[in-house]
């Protein structure tokens, strides 16, 4: 090494004393990991644009989860057309054998006037502006032809402008429906994790601190309440409230908190002994200043990975409740009911059945990842 091209730095006691890395509070240093943790940022991102997706998104429909057109019935997002004979457009065969005009931007027509039916041939007769075309149903896949030549006029595949994800069998709008049955899903699952967090960490704080024989009868409660089948709970609850939204919530938040209580017991028992808590006793701190106080700010990283961690299980019991029919009733939407109504054309639809069940994977996978991510960011061993 040339010493002419180096020169010594100036150093004190105290630049040695200095502690160079970013100091941050604990919540900036949550965040930190958080935001370092690919997957949980992802579902963080899928979380926020499904929530805009549900509150938003109906203001920018022109439809309703409840408007009927039975002129559209199971129209799918990708249509196969027809080449209209008059240049104008496109046209599409319904399921019930009726002839809808296509614009050549995508967006549906009127409905042709059907004139004769033909049955030696098995071809029905349509208007189309003065000019005649046969819809031949003697075998599938049916086909739009010339009455007279029996050519068959020239197909190609088109997007659905009217109805972005199609229609169900009532002629709904599935995704005007899928943005009420997100909402409806999210706000269930919302309404029984407040309900489950107040009750668990009550409960499970009270019989934790407490301990001895209040702490083993409080848990024998816990143990027959999670033993009992949740649907044997919805059915007891629809049987005294009636079917709706207002019963799946009330079941969910009277079963789902035994899990919260069970994880604020077992913090509050590990933390109850710490000095902490001895020091608030010391002072005359009573039992509920010690746990409003320093308990269970001490455990809201396990609650919050829990609450989390619900969510997702809340919102799959939702859908579960809506798919066997004892959930919301018609014309509600939610993402379960939505399912249930798929089932009927699940052969010929099969996207009515996929999207909805794509939109609940989408949740339940978002909320774990958040849940994980929130776990490894609140756990002060990892902090680097």
């Amino acid at each position: 090494m040339m010493e002419n091209k180096w020169e010594l730095l100036e150093s004190s006691n105290e630049d040695r004393e200095k502690i160079w890395a970013k100091n941050r509070t604990f919540a900036g240093d949550v965040w930190f990991r958080f935001r370092h943790k690919p997957t949980a940022l992802a579902g963080f991102g899928i979380l926020v644009l499904l929530v805009l997706f549900a509150l938003a998104g109906p203001f920018f429909s022109p439809y309703s989860y409840k408007d009927q057109n039975l002129d559209v019935v199971n129209i799918p997002p990708l249509m196969k057309v027809f080449d209209a004979p008059d240049g104008t457009g496109y046209l599409y065969i319904t399921q019930s054998l009726k002839v809808l005009r296509v614009n050549e931007d995508g967006t549906l027509g009127t409905q042709l006037k059907k004139l004769r039916e033909e049955s030696g041939s098995s071809m029905s007769i349509f208007d189309c502006n003065g000019r005649e075309v046969g819809l031949y149903y003697g075998a599938k896949p049916y086909v739009m032809a010339d009455p007279e030549s029996r050519m068959i006029f020239s197909s190609r595949m088109v997007w659905n402008r009217s109805y972005a994800f199609g229609t169900d069998s009532l002629g709904r709008d599935i995704l005007t429906r899928l943005m009420y049955g997100t909402r409806v899903s999210l706000l269930v699952a919302l309404i029984a994790v407040l309900v489950n967090m107040v009750i668990g960490i009550l409960f499970g704080g009270i019989s934790g601190y407490a301990g001895g024989t209040v702490d083993g009868v409080m848990m024998r409660i816990v143990d027959i309440i999670s033993t009992i089948p949740l649907t044997l709970y919805v059915i007891l609850i629809m049987v005294l409230l009636g079917s709706g939204l207002q019963s799946i919530i009330a079941a969910l938040g009277t079963v789902y908190w035994v899990d919260m209580a069970r994880v604020v017991r077992g913090q509050v028992l590990s933390l109850k002994s710490q000095e902490f808590v001895l020091a608030a006793r010391t002072i005359g701190s009573s039992a509920g200043t010690i746990l409003k106080t320093h308990l269970i700010p001490n455990a809201m990283a396990s609650i919050l990975v829990t609450v989390t961690m619900l969510i997702p299980s809340a919102i799959f019991m939702e859908a579960f409740l809506g798919f066997l029919g004892i959930g919301l009733q018609p014309p509600l939407a939610s993402l379960g009911t939505m399912c249930n109504d798929a089932t009927e054309n699940l052969r010929s639809c099969p996207h009515q059945l996929l999207i909805p069940a794509l939109v609940i994977c989408l949740i339940m996978f978002a909320f774990n990842f958040v849940g994980d991510g929130l776990r490894d960011a609140l756990d002060p061993k990892l902090k680097k």
